[in-house]
């Protein structure tokens, strides 16, 4: 009987210990076929166009096709919550952004997944500076004067954006808030019509993109007040940053991570963290984000955790003007 029940014993332990040697092995040979990188938005999308400048050099470091989907919908929403159910073998990593893993948390009244808990971080990629540009008739030539004159007329200011809770609509409420601002927010259907309104003289100010505000600061259609981050944008070495004027520590950047799905084994995040960093020392890759007026994170941010922590820091910057905001959706 006592060598019987040794023998079930060892045979357990057999068994367990080959079960856990199935997921380094696994872990050590990824990938063995071609993996997919999902992207929250639109074919033809400025994310898009990143995602894919990234996927062509992560495909050579990898030895695997990195294919893009496009999952696009609620904001990034659906393709975000499609990812978070994905099976954790690393054949599945998200593009990130600021909507998807920061202001989404808060706008949806009841988040249909946790940004900070319910994914892998790999690493932070890039940012791209918001900038605050103002119509072209406003007195002021600075922050300071554009920040006085607001306060002074904050009555009749209005603001405009792409929409309620986008990343320009709430950059702008974070600079108010700031600053100690209280103009109108008008949401527009899309940029186009904002940024007609803006030139035409119907709005005072927005809160775009460098890379959407500079063909209208080159063209002299808008005035550039301030890059509203800590450090000048590369495509707009000439307009001063809010922090350079002032306005101290203030960084609103657009940014996008990459991460992997919950309880992805260590050796995949590490494979395809090395991938990335090496993705972002390519020197072609960093001239082609310039293009887009994206800038790659230094090197000390862009550990796995810093990842994690730089999503609960951003949950929480973006959830003041959000709610001050009063709006969300179920």
């Amino acid at each position: 009987m006592i060598r019987r029940r040794h023998f079930i014993a060892l045979r357990a332990v057999s068994v367990i210990a080959s079960v856990l040697a199935i997921h380094p092995v696994k872990s050590q040979s990824w990938p063995a076929r071609p993996v997919t990188m999902v992207v929250p938005f639109a074919a033809g999308s400025a994310y898009d166009v990143l995602g894919r400048i990234l996927a062509t050099r992560l495909s050579e470091l990898l030895g695997r096709l990195v294919i893009v989907d496009n999952v696009s919908g609620g904001g990034g929403t659906t393709g975000t919550l499609r990812f978070a159910k994905a099976a954790p073998d690393g054949y599945q990593f998200i593009l990130g952004t600021t909507n998807t893993h920061a202001i989404n948390q808060t706008f949806y009244k009841d988040p249909p997944y946790n940004a900070a808990t319910d994914f892998t971080p790999v690493a932070l990629v890039t940012e791209q500076p918001i900038v605050l540009i103002a119509r072209k008739e406003l007195p002021v030539g600075n922050l300071s004067e554009f920040i006085a004159y607001a306060k002074a007329n904050q009555t009749r200011m209005q603001y405009g954006s792409p929409g309620v809770c986008t990343g320009s609509h709430l950059a702008c409420a974070l600079f108010d808030a700031a600053t100690g601002i209280n103009a109108t927010h008008i949401a527009y259907r899309g940029n186009s019509q904002a940024i007609e309104d803006l030139v035409g003289g119907q709005i005072d100010y927005q809160c775009p993109t460098a890379l959407s505000a500079l063909p209208l600061i080159e063209s002299d259609a808008v005035k550039a007040v301030a890059v509203l981050t800590k450090n000048r944008s590369p495509i707009l070495p000439t307009v001063a940053s809010a922090h350079e004027q002032g306005l101290i520590d203030f960084d609103t950047p657009d940014w996008t991570g990459i991460f992997l799905p919950k309880g992805t084994p260590p050796l995949i995040v590490q494979k395809l963290h090395g991938a990335t960093v090496a993705t972002m020392n390519t020197p072609a890759v960093q001239e082609r984000l310039k293009e887009l007026g994206a800038t790659i994170v230094a090197p000390e941010r862009r550990s796995p955790v810093y990842l994690q922590n730089f999503v609960a820091h951003e949950i929480e910057k973006w959830a003041a003007p959000i709610r001050a905001s009063g709006v969300s959706v179920d």
